[in-house]
């Protein structure tokens, strides 16, 4: 079939709304190189109408945080009866809570960070001292720090000493109600981007990450230059074949559908640790999964597309 109609959902209101509408931009410009008719829209008042009167044949959406992320906007898709590119609300909502990401992973045999998962009521209620030494004395150091949900690694942070702790919590409790603290593992980060081609789950080469205070925060991530990104991941054959297998496994097990990214750390060992998969990834001239692609020798456009005809079949 020929797409006749496509809408390119970007922006909205979280506090990734700027990476966001730059996402929507690229995938706009890599489908227009193909001369397909597309349309960028913001997730805004006058989206629902606009998709009610003149209902695309497909959207790809690239919104990122929340409601992006958490099936929201998918399940207001599928009221709509309007096919789209991405993983079901259901999955959404399982993948974007960290937490509960990491122990569906975990079942299916990957290994994950030790960690917990505390709401910032529980400082408040049992005092926030006495958790934070518990924390220490049960996780060790060093440790990281983030919201349980959200992405861009906003309010997110490495805690190498015990003072650190309280405000690592404080600036992350700004982003969400809820801190994920995992212990911290040393290692090479990588980021293996999946997509379904022909039916089937397929990885892209890893992307090796090198940031700057070896921290890949949000600045990190978005600024060009800040960041040296490898691709292939220096890794040695097996660890590669190791990481492209857990991006598989964690698709599959989460539910995933059509493209995802999975974060994760090779340890020295050569042991893989799953850290959080992303159901949005990032399309930007800085992100992974379109840096994953061009290695990959494929065409950002032609995987667009390709993934859009998917909904047909």
């Amino acid at each position: 079939m020929e797409l006749g109609h496509v809408v390119v959902l970007a922006g909205g209101l979280s506090y990734e709304r700027e990476v966001s509408l730059r996402s929507g931009r690229r995938v706009t410009d890599a489908l227009r190189a193909l001369d397909i008719p597309v349309e960028l829209r913001d997730a805004d008042a006058t989206l629902l109408d606009s998709l009610a009167d003149d209902p695309p044949d497909a959207v790809f959406p690239v919104l990122h945080g929340a409601a992006g992320e958490d099936g929201s906007i998918r399940d207001v898709l599928d009221l709509l009866d309007v096919r789209y590119v991405g993983a079901r609300p259901d999955a959404c909502r399982v993948a974007f809570d960290k937490p509960t990401a990491k122990s569906l992973v975990r079942r299916a045999g990957l290994r994950t960070p030790e960690s917990v998962a505390l709401p910032k009521e529980v400082f408040h209620d049992l005092g926030a001292a006495s958790v934070l030494d518990q924390i220490i004395r049960g996780l060790g150091l060093p440790l990281f720090v983030k919201p349980t949900r959200g992405g861009s690694a906003l309010g997110a942070s490495v805690v190498h000493e015990p003072s650190e702790l309280s405000a690592a919590m404080v600036g992350c409790f700004a982003y969400g109600d809820s801190a994920l603290v995992e212990r911290y593992i040393e290692g090479t980060e990588v980021a293996v981007s999946v997509i379904e081609r022909h039916g089937r789950p397929e990885a892209l080469p890893a992307v090796e990450i090198v940031a700057p205070g070896a921290l890949y925060n949000y600045t990190a991530r978005y600024d060009a230059g800040d960041t040296e990104f490898i691709t292939p991941a220096r890794l040695a054959p097996d660890a590669a074949e190791r990481a492209t297998a857990a991006a598989v496994t964690a698709h599959r097990a989460l539910g995933l559908r059509d493209l995802s990214r999975t974060d994760l750390i090779v340890d020295p060992d050569g042991e893989v640790h799953f850290l959080e998969v992303n159901v949005a990834p990032g399309m930007t001239e800085t992100s992974l999964l379109p840096r994953a692609v061009s290695v990959a020798g494929l065409d950002l456009g032609e995987v667009c597309r390709d993934l859009l005809l998917a909904q047909f079949s």
